[in-house]
């Protein structure tokens, strides 16, 4: 089965937030409220983008998405294509729609001059571990993501 992965267009924004939310549900996290789904279609189409969003298709049908922008190392002195999302419908897995959006966005890497690709896994998600080990990526172990969200952000900016 052919998978076919493209950009977002004006008229996916519907089915890209219902993708966003059926990551959540799959991650058992609240999606975004009204107000965050408003900000992601305005950020999506903003020009610049603020993010880029790849669709895959199979057969003229939405199987998954992946959410992409670019960071900056200064150790290598080159940009990092940062994957912050990346879900395929469970109906479609076992397809090759994660690995075509994953190529597709390796593809985006090399044309933009980026050292690296780099994204987070939930531990207990084995099946999307599984994939990206077999795609080359190697869990890091020993780096750990720090959040500073809400009110201690707020107060952060305060001083």
């Amino acid at each position: 089965m052919a998978i076919t992965v493209r950009p977002l267009v004006e008229g996916d924004i519907p089915t890209f937030l219902d993708l966003v939310q059926a990551l959540a549900d799959y991650e058992k996290i609240p999606g975004p409220d009204a107000a965050a789904r408003d900000r992601l279609r305005h950020d999506a189409l903003s020009d610049p983008p603020r993010f880029r969003v790849l669709l895959a298709e199979l057969h003229g049908q939405v199987a998954g998405y992946s959410l992409y922008f670019f960071t900056y190392s200064s150790f290598m002195g080159r940009p990092t294509l940062y994957v912050e999302d990346i879900f395929v419908l469970p109906e479609f897995r076992r397809n090759g729609a994660g690995r075509a959006l994953m190529g597709a966005m390796a593809r985006e890497a090399v044309r933009n001059g980026c050292g690296r690709m780099e994204w987070t896994v939930l531990d207990w998600n084995k099946p999307a571990i599984a994939l990206y080990e077999d795609l080359g990526g190697r869990i890091l172990q020993e780096w750990r993501v720090v959040r500073v969200t809400a009110e201690k952000l707020a107060r952060l900016a305060q001083g």
